[in-house]
């Protein structure tokens, strides 16, 4: 008996050759990726440390929440710079944002070392452009903003001085304060662009004639 023709039924159907041009997705094993696992993993290496009490655990969780803080910027830089931007990359990468920081505060604040409507604010800031993300992530990404980029930055120093033993009450706590303000601004801005690219995304997309 002669063995069906491939495509035919009961044959094998061919394989679909990519289009010509086409960009291959990148795998979600990729070093961007490996750097944001790797930001997960540290966060719970960090807290120990923090609560272990003692100048020697207090500068070690310094350093590694230092080094968590340095892959939140080197992830994203790479994807970009090497088309290795995922799915599991969009989702992942924000979560262990808020992961590590959100430990930080919490953690310092159950010590009593930072007043908790401090925590409250930012956590419920980062919450909510978490959310804004997921929202509009079908109509695009917003890029990072200066205002952002600075939040990061205050929020990571702020900590990092709250960590460490030694500097004035009164350096943290105006370190920490431009953080809040900056947290709270760059939010607003977040929010602002999100309606913005969201409207512009079902304007492109809504069919034409229906504005009669």
């Amino acid at each position: 008996m002669s063995q069906p023709a491939a495509g035919t039924s009961g044959g094998t159907p061919p394989r679909r050759a990519a289009p010509p041009g086409a960009v291959p997705a990148p795998s979600v094993l990729n070093l961007a990726n490996a750097l944001t696992v790797l930001r997960l993993l540290l966060v719970p290496v960090f807290v120990l440390f923090l609560v272990a009490g003692g100048t020697g655990a207090r500068i070690t969780a310094l350093l590694v929440f230092l080094a968590a803080s340095a892959t939140d910027m080197l992830d994203g830089r790479i994807a970009r710079r090497r088309g290795l931007i995922t799915d599991f990359g969009k989702i992942a990468d924000p979560i262990a944002d808020k992961a590590l920081i959100g430990a930080a505060l919490v953690t310092l604040s159950a010590q009593g070392e930072l007043a908790w409507w401090v925590t409250a604010v930012i956590l419920a800031r980062e919450l909510a452009v978490t959310g804004l993300r997921f929202w509009v992530l079908r109509h695009g990404v917003i890029a990072a903003s200066r205002g952002g980029k600075l939040k990061t930055i205050l929020q990571v120093l702020a900590i990092a001085l709250y960590v460490v033993p030694g500097p004035p009450a009164l350096l943290r706590e105006v370190v920490m304060g431009l953080a809040v303000a900056v947290t709270l601004i760059s939010g607003a801005d977040y929010v602002i662009r999100a309606v913005r690219l969201r409207r512009r995304s079902r304007a492109a997309h809504q069919p034409a004639g229906n504005g009669r």
